[in-house]
């Protein structure tokens, strides 16, 4: 029963996901004017925005005007129903549940707007950074590295300190050595090679997992990202020296996989 109803709340964040993904790239405010066709602009009905069903059963197309609607949605309110759904399975219907749900959320919108726009908006990413910061205060981060550092220069930090610094820790670390290797890059290339987006996404992601994770969220990110990468432009023949690799999506889909698979 609790996955029953956290699956229906995840899809019900999963349409205002869509929103966000849509709208903070463009600077438009996520409450208002309602949702519209872009095709028709008729505005959209209640009963034609009931997340997953409503898309199947208007077959993926609008009731006015029949342009098609992008898989995306249906799609984004999916994963989020299924992310919550694990995280209660996980940890029941707790504090910790509620933050690997929040973090799903975020990284989820994350991964789609860096693949519609190549834009990660602050509001997620600043956001998502100061409230896994938050989380840590009242959610203990399973990691150890930053208490070691403290202990080894003398301090004794109490449980509470020592999560809060993990999150600290978390944030700055991986996202200052991403930042090196992307001004590195340019510096040597003499052209942009990441987006400073990128650097806040990862500093959001250490927010909430502390630095082992965020670094398995790099590794799995950048590994997958390279890889996929590669074969796309082999497939689609595109100019790997102008190719802009959607490297925010990989690091959302590492940050999954660090959140229910470690």
């Amino acid at each position: 029963m609790p996955e029953i109803i956290a699956g229906l709340f995840g899809l019900l964040i999963g349409s205002f996901l869509n929103v966000c993904i849509y709208r903070w790239p463009r600077d438009l405010s996520v409450v208002a004017p309602r949702s519209r066709c872009p095709g028709c602009e008729r505005t959209i009905a209640w009963y034609d925005n009931i997340p997953v069903l409503s898309y199947v059963l208007l077959w993926g197309r609008c009731r006015h005007c029949s342009q098609r609607i992008s898989a995306r949605y249906p799609l984004v309110e999916a994963l989020t129903a299924a992310a919550f759904i694990c995280a209660v399975a996980q940890h029941g219907l707790t504090l910790e549940a509620a933050k690997y749900c929040v973090l799903a959320a975020i990284v989820i919108a994350l991964i789609f707007s860096d693949l519609d726009t190549r834009i990660l908006p602050d509001e997620l990413t600043i956001g998502g950074c100061i409230i896994g910061i938050a989380f840590s205060f009242f959610v203990a981060i399973p990691d150890s590295t930053f208490a070691i550092l403290a202990s080894l220069a003398g301090f004794t930090l109490n449980a509470r300190a020592s999560s809060a610094g993990e999150s600290l820790l978390g944030a700055l670390v991986p996202a200052f050595g991403l930042w090196l290797i992307g001004w590195l890059f340019e510096k040597l290339r003499h052209k942009e090679g990441l987006g400073f987006g990128d650097v806040k996404m990862i500093a959001a992601i250490g927010a909430f997992l502390g630095i082992r994770g965020t670094l398995f969220s790099l590794v799995v990110g950048s590994v997958l990202g390279s890889v996929t990468g590669l074969i796309w432009i082999a497939v689609t023949r595109k100019d790997a020296g102008t190719y802009q690799l959607p490297l925010g999506t990989f690091l959302g889909i590492g940050a999954l996989a660090a959140t229910y698979w470690t």
